[in-house]
């Protein structure tokens, strides 16, 4: 039973540390080309290793103009931080 009742403790944990940003479902037609997001956020200094589309997100993994790494989400109409990771 205590077996147990650690991998819940330890499953439920896990989904806290991997919990998705919960973006606003824009209709496609109105979010920001990918090309033009990605470009924006290069202007404000981010060094992007990786920009994808995560549900209804764009998400970015790379660093920031300060060089710290950094994983955020973004609203895909408006490019609003939704949930940041600064390491």
């Amino acid at each position: 039973m205590f077996r147990f009742l650690t991998l819940l403790v330890a499953l439920g944990m896990s989904g806290v540390a991997f919990a998705k940003a919960d973006c606003t479902a824009h209709p496609k037609d109105e979010w920001i080309k990918e090309s033009d997001a990605r470009a924006q956020l290069e202007a404000q200094g981010y060094k992007i290793r990786k920009f994808k589309v995560d549900g209804h997100c764009y998400e970015i993994y790379g660093h920031n103009k300060e060089g710290k790494k950094v994983e955020i989400y973004y609203d895909t109409k408006t490019l609003a931080v939704v949930k940041s990771e600064i390491d």
